[in-house]
């Protein structure tokens, strides 16, 4: 491998390992196979320009076409040119992509959703600093400065994450990648003088290393060392002194709240339902007890998301406010649609924190203790300073809405405001998707029928399968996916409907909570994770937000929203349909909860019994335990594996030394072995032309041993010209105690540095490389003569024929 591609290849692992810091600030690990991907093509990019070759600013000026290219294809190609040449349409979306981006980065905990613009903010920012360590240490030739966006990355990384949780694995990463960048350029600067050959550090028995004739590094080495123990130095301090930024990813919570009628930005509940929806075993979240006469359709709200961006459904930044005696009247709601008021006790595990209180939708009154607020337009309850549903015990009175089909289809339009407000969609979603919306609507005359005829075209007639493996994403992109592939889930089904809705001019926005539940035989209600669950809402004026249901196979679909002739039913895989009543039995639940004042058929009297428990989770997870603990038995072993090979091989020849029935040759140069090893980890390399005594004058001289310790040299330097000249050699004695004695005697000369080093860094670990090259050239021998053997044999046996027809 040339030096150039050896730098590039370099350049590129030192980004890489810079980069993994980023990691546990994103929920998915998608861009950064991206990121790498694009960096390796950059990086050959920049290759083949160095090859041509051509001036230094035009290689970087390639690399940038082809990165911006890169990014053109991956997060604008519905705007390029050709689906690949950037155009001002692409710079326009990168902007709104980047003002999003930035506008999640406030709003999300870490670890935030890979959104679009998140997605472009990491991957573009990666390259950008992989396009400037390979523009310095590769085309500049200059790889120390190349350390500083490289510290830039990692920085901005550790401040982000807060220096929490494997923070020191991620600054291993980038240290070792960078160390490795440095190694690379001094190799190659080496080499431009050719090979430097030096008499102390040549190894023993095989080719010279590169060294000065005094036995230390270059200067350019020695100045890249020192620059790269600077640079790690500043990485290591810059992350602890960054100022403390409150809110966004930097806030444990999310979210900023607001005391009196400020505002409350939560994290968006759409990050986790795909992890929800996919855990391995389904743990109890709530349990609830409610009078409603039919619970099949008593559906818990949490969120609801109205504004749609382009890269993804949010909730709307509004005032809050503390939570009246009585909730105001719903919007668009009158008095010609039949309501029923009924009552929900509601208790949430100890283990399921949500900063929304999950709530029947509309809800009327909520009797619950705690730091809540109170959000008047989706009607929502959100935890104030840190409040969670966390063992929450709460009581919902909430409407159950009986509107008929006639009463939708009659509705008159919704006011001017909301219609504009909820009918928004983005000037980047694909023209096809209000296209099939108006092919599936074809011949509706209402907005009613329009709706109907959507969802019926998700649930049963499109061809649609449900599958919560599908990559998640709530952007344009994401609906033209959804729409091409007809595989996804709820998240997909809610969100590509309501984005279908508002093209054909029908406010919609999207809600997030659970379904009904399993009903008990006790007339409890079990909701677990597995619930968790999305489905639009449109707005009819004279009835408010209705919800409808377009995921097949989940939750059930509202009386008044069933066609007059139906594909086929489509029950839950609870079997909604067939569910029993969840009116509330007269045996109180172990998790049912009264609120204050709560009592009769309402509420839950009685004393609760003991024995069954909320699920508190799945149980021990011995499995990643088991992972975590060898990942990080690995970590810690790996830099010690000298000093473990070291103390094997001392043992294992200081055991043969002292060995009484051992051959004397063979005990006597296993401990002159470890002498002359035990000499070159505290500096002193060995030199195989001199002998045996001229190898002890040189390690008393140099190793600066006195007294006892020199004394010890010479007797086993003596001992070794016995066994290898003299006819019938002694066997020696106290060979091992003078091996302890001259390691003692080298230890007590040498700087605490330099007994560090041959401690933990020995010297004499070169061996194993060099034994690994000697067997790697004897196999290359071996196979060489296998090869010309069988070429012999088979030129013979072509020419045995030839002699035989002669």
């Amino acid at each position: 491998m040339s030096g150039g591609v050896r730098l590039t290849v370099c350049a590129l692992i030192a980004t890489v390992t810079a980069a993994c810091a980023l990691l546990p600030l994103v929920g998915e690990v998608g861009w950064f196979v991206q990121a790498a991907l694009m960096l390796a093509v950059v990086g050959g990019v920049g290759a083949v320009a160095r090859r041509v070759p051509v001036a230094r600013p035009l290689t970087v000026a390639a690399q940038f076409a082809a990165g911006l290219v890169l990014l053109t294809v991956v997060f604008a190609r519905e705007q390029a040119l050709a689906g690949v040449l950037p155009s001002p349409a692409v710079f326009q979306r990168f902007h709104a992509l980047l003002e999003a981006g930035v506008q999640d980065v406030g709003q999300y905990a870490t670890p935030a959703p890979a959104t679009d613009g998140i997605r472009l903010m990491l991957v573009g920012g990666v390259l950008v600093i992989g396009l400037a360590v390979d523009a310095l240490a590769v085309t500049f030739r200059s790889a120390a400065p190349a350390g500083l966006p490289l510290l830039a990355l990692y920085s901005v990384a550790a401040g982000l994450s807060g220096g929490g949780g494997a923070s020191w694995l991620w600054f291993l990463l980038a240290a070792s990648g960078y160390l490795v960048l440095l190694l690379a350029e001094g190799r190659d600067r080496l080499a431009q003088w050719g090979r430097v050959f030096g008499g102390p550090k040549a190894r023993p028995g095989g080719p010279a290393a590169f060294g000065t004739a005094d036995g230390s590094a270059p200067a350019p080495l020695r100045t890249g060392r020192r620059i790269g123990v600077l640079t790690l130095g500043i990485a290591l301090a810059v992350p602890a002194v960054l100022p403390s930024l409150g809110g966004g990813l930097l806030h444990p919570d999310g979210a900023g709240e607001g005391a009196d009628g400020g505002t409350i930005s939560a994290v968006n509940p759409l990050v986790s339902l795909q992890n929800d929806l996919n855990q391995p075993k389904d743990r109890e979240v709530l349990r609830y007890r409610t009078n409603a006469p039919d619970g099949s359709g008593l559906y818990l709200r949490l969120v609801s998301l109205d504004r749609f961006d382009g890269t993804s459904w949010k909730t709307s930044v509004r005032a809050v406010e503390d939570v009246p005696p009585r909730l105001p009247q719903p919007t668009g709601l009158s008095d010609r649609t039949g309501t029923t008021e009924i009552r929900t006790n509601i208790s949430a595990a100890g283990g399921y924190e949500q900063k929304w209180l999950p709530m029947p939708y509309p809800a009327t009154t909520v009797d619950v203790e705690g730091r809540w607020r109170y959000e008047p337009v989706g009607r929502m309850l959100v935890g104030d300073d840190g409040q969670t549903t966390s063992g929450v015990r709460y009581s919902v009175s909430s409407l159950v809405l009986r509107p008929t089909a006639a009463q939708l289809a009659a509705a008159p339009p919704a006011p001017g405001t909301l219609l504009r407000e909820y009918t928004q969609v983005p000037d980047s979603l694909p023209r096809d998707v209000k296209a099939t919306a108006l092919e599936v609507t074809a011949g509706a005359r209402t907005d009613y029928e329009r709706a109907v005829r959507l969802q019926d075209w998700f649930a049963t007639e499109g061809g649609f399968q449900y599958d919560t493996t599908v990559t998640s994403g709530t952007g344009v992109g994401a609906i033209s996916r959804f729409l091409k592939d007809r595989k996804g889930f709820c998240v997909h089904y809610s969100f590509t409907m309501a984005a279908m809705a508002r093209t054909l001019n029908v406010p919609a926005r999207v809600a997030v909570g659970f379904m009904p539940g399993t009903p008990s035989a006790d007339g409890t209600v079990s909701v677990g994770i597995r619930d968790a669950h999305a489905w639009p809402e449109l707005y009819f004026e004279g009835v408010g937000w209705t919800r409808f249901e377009p995921t097949p196979s989940r939750g059930s679909v509202p009386e008044y929203a069933m066609s007059e002739d139906p594909v086929g039913d489509r029950p839950g895989p609870q079997e909604t349909a067939q569910r029993p009543s969840a009116a509330p039995s007269a045996v109180p639940s172990p998790l049912d909860s009264c609120a204050p004042g709560v009592t009769g058929a309402e509420g839950c009297p009685g004393p609760v019994p003991q024995g069954a428990q909320p699920s508190s989770g799945s149980g021990f997870p011995l499995g990643p335990v088991l992972l975590a603990v060898g990942a990080a038995a690995a970590v810690v072993l790996l830099p010690l594996t000298p000093l473990l090979w070291r103390r094997r091989v001392r043992a294992r020849r200081l055991g043969l030394g002292g060995r009484a029935g051992a051959d004397p040759a063979v005990r006597t140069l296993a401990v002159w072995q470890e002498v002359v090893d035990t000499a070159w980890d505290h500096g002193v390399p060995p030199d195989d032309s001199l002998t045996a005594r001229g190898t002890a004058a040189r390690l008393v001289r140099e190793g600066g041993l006195e007294g006892e310790a020199a004394q010890a040299v010479h007797r086993i330097a003596g001992a070794v010209e016995q066994v290898l000249y003299a006819p019938a050699p002694r066997a020696a004695d106290g060979l091992v105690e003078d091996a302890g004695r001259i390691h003692a005697g080298l230890q007590a000369a040498g700087t605490r540095g330099g007994r560090l080093r041959a401690t933990l860094a020995p010297r004499s670990a070169a061996r194993v490389a060099w034994a690994l090259s000697a067997r790697r050239t004897a196999i290359a021998r071996r196979c060489s003569t296998h090869r010309e053997r069988l070429a012999t044999r088979v030129a013979a046996s072509l020419r045995r024929p030839s002699r035989q027809r002669g």
